[in-house]
């Protein structure tokens, strides 16, 4: 049985039975991501010795939709489970006092779906369909509290940001279909020369924009907007990782100066965005940077081709994140905000969930034995063999020591003081998705070795002992740093534009946020005046309508009248005609009958009654003639 689509199957009709039941919405979405991870796990073990499943789909003319698993595609399923289902146990203490459960279920379930969907697809046109999705719920799920201040603002910056950056990843894909003359992206990675300079270049805006990469971090700090488990979700497995996911599948098609390009934009990236954690006083906003961050160093690692050492860094930031934004979730609650004014001595308070968060913070930092020490090796391994270290090395180690720097800052500002707390509802299932995930966060680097081997993808060449030794170096460095100086003194000038976030000239936001906004309010208003004029037009051929309804209708009536008249003289002159004429005539007829018939009477046939008839008409008429003649 081909089993590649079921890690998209369980959590997609999770989604479904939340939108038609409405009801049991924590127990379907939690249901639907073990699933999701159990059957991830057994299509893992199917592919572990290197074999490949794919299940065809219906889809264009000679370009049918694939899902492919393979050893790569495979883990990242399992990593998108593992996080999304400890996320979702979390959300049923975090989420347990608030409205729209269902919505909240049903777009996180289909969240993990399209994520799934995207590691697993092996066609661009499936791979674009994911994408779309993911951006999609990425928007529902930023402005969930859509109610309150700015929630709606963050969630249209972030779609916006994104959006105009996936026009590379929409280039990328009609160049690189054009090219090879199909949709499957194994196929399409092997085209070379200028075709694979610009697909690259283009799919670098691609991946910038989603893994939120200088200058187009700064939406991922506004996204801080929609509750902390979407936050947990996006920042670690889904959204964010998408661009980065990208860049590592598609690593042989990358050329030298692409490659190159990708290693500074991530180095860059690693510093400015250490530099706005450093800065930031509320705690998720922290948390959202060093996403960044950290994405930027798995960035450089691909820089120097190396996609292993992303990759690792990418499965344990995963882990990583997702944890201390959980916490960040239990501070919320007990607090009331995440500001740091108001967070202060909240880890004394809060011990256990203070644990957890100081635990995936000294992983992430890259303190041995945790596995953030391993990846982070690797990644500076890689940065300091690749041809551009000059450039990548000292980058990746700047962003290093700043992770430790605004870790440190952040645990000592949890941790001084005193206070209280208020009670946190749903504290035990939100222990349980925090601790779910720190423990692999912690030791992840003790299964390195089996992943390596199981994707069989090329090493750092030897720079063990130097990169182990500045890793560190860095790491112990910037914790110390952060724990005993002040961010302000250690920024100097540059504290207020950290603050600020690093923008130049307004950021994106003057540069495509408002005149994209321009456009879309002169839309707006172009849309009311067509709107305003369709109806005047409107109303006055209604008007015109009645008109002529009314018209008509005295037509009608006119024309109803003339009939009547006609009915009413029709009517006189047939009873004229039936009584008066006929009547006459009838009359005239029977008294000529009457006559005739007493004439008749008169002719007997008898002589003496002739003679008498004949005397008397003959004295009549001499008495007529007598009288005449004395007239005259």
């Amino acid at each position: 049985m081909n089993e590649v689509a079921l890690p998209i199957v369980f959590p997609l009709l999770a989604a479904v039975a939340i939108l038609v039941l409405r009801r049991m919405a924590p127990a379907l979405a939690l249901g639907g991501a073990m699933f999701s991870l159990a059957v991830s796990l057994r299509l893992l073990g199917r592919v572990a010795d290197g074999r490949l499943e794919t299940l065809l789909l219906p889809g264009l003319p000679d370009m049918p939709l694939r899902l492919t698993a393979e050893p790569l595609t495979a883990l990242l399923t399992v990593v998108i489970a593992t996080v999304g289902t400890f996320v979702l146990i979390h959300s049923v203490g975090y989420m347990k006092r608030e409205s729209g459960l269902p919505r909240f279920y049903a777009v996180m379930s289909l969240f993990l779906a399209a994520m799934q969907a995207l590691v697993l697809a092996g066609d661009w046109i499936l791979l674009l369909a994911a994408w779309e999705l993911i951006g999609l719920c990425s928007y529902l799920l930023i402005g969930f509290w859509f109610q309150r201040p700015g929630a709606a603002n963050a969630a249209s910056r972030a779609f916006l940001y994104t959006r105009s950056a996936d026009l590379g990843l929409y280039i990328a894909v009609f160049i690189l279909i054009g090219s090879a003359g199909t949709s499957e992206i194994a196929a399409t990675l092997n085209v070379g020369g200028n075709v694979a300079v610009a697909a690259g270049l283009l799919l670098l805006l691609a991946a910038m924009g989603k893994s939120a990469q200088v200058p187009l971090q700064d939406w991922l700090m506004g996204a801080m907007a929609g509750p902390t488990p979407v936050s947990a979700l996006l920042h670690s497995a889904t959204l964010v990782a998408a661009g980065a996911i990208l860049l590592i599948r598609v690593t042989p098609l990358l050329a030298p100066e692409v490659l190159l390009a990708i290693g500074l934009a991530g180095g860059i990236t690693t510093v400015a965005a250490g530099v706005i954690a450093l800065a930031e006083r509320d705690l998720k906003r922290l948390l959202a940077a060093s996403t960044a961050s950290q994405y930027g160093l798995m960035l450089i690692a691909v820089g120097a081709g190396v996609p292993l050492a992303a990759l690792l860094h990418l499965v344990v930031h995963a882990a990583i994140k997702s944890a201390l934004f959980l916490a960040a979730g239990d501070f919320q609650h007990a607090r009331g905000g995440t500001g740091f004014d108001g967070l202060e001595s909240v880890g004394r308070v809060r011990p256990w969930t203070f644990a957890g968060f100081a635990l995936a913070a000294l992983a992430l930092t890259g303190i041995p034995p945790l596995s953030g020490f391993f990846s982070k090796d690797m990644v500076i391994a890689a940065a300091l063999s690749a041809p551009g270290a000059a450039w990548l090395a000292p980058l990746a180690l700047a962003g290093t020591l700043l992770t430790g720097a605004y870790l440190a800052r952040a645990l000592r500002l949890l941790w001084r003081g005193a206070g209280g707390a208020r009670p946190v509802a749903g504290a035990v299932w939100m222990n349980v998705g925090i601790w779910g995930l720190v423990i692999p966060a912690a030791g992840l680097g003790l299964v390195f070795a089996p992943i390596e081997a199981l994707l069989g993808l090329p090493a750092p060449e030897a720079e063990g002992t130097a990169a182990v030794l500045l890793g560190l170096l860095a790491a112990v460095g910037g914790l110390a740093l952060g724990w005993l100086v002040p961010a302000r003194h250690l920024l100097g000038p540059i504290h207020p534009w950290a603050q600020s976030g690093l923008t130049v000239a307004g950021g994106l936001t003057a540069l495509v946020g408002r005149p994209a906004m321009a456009v879309s309010r002169g839309c707006e208003r172009l849309e009311d005046r067509l709107y305003a004029t369709a109806l005047r037009v409107g109303r006055r051929g209604l008007t015109i309508a009645r008109g002529c309804e009314r018209l008509e209708r005295s037509l009608y009536g006119v024309v109803l009248g003339a009939g009547r008249a006609n009915l009413a003289m029709a009517h006189l002159v047939r009873v004229g005609d039936e009584r008066r004429i006929d009547g006459l005539i009838f009359a005239l007829v029977a008294g000529v009958r009457a006559w005739g018939g007493r004439a008749r009477a008169l002719q007997s046939g008898l002589i003496h009654h002739s003679l008498a008839i004949s005397a008397v008409v003959t004295a009549l008429m001499l008495v007529i003639l007598i009288l005449a003649s004395l007239s005259f």
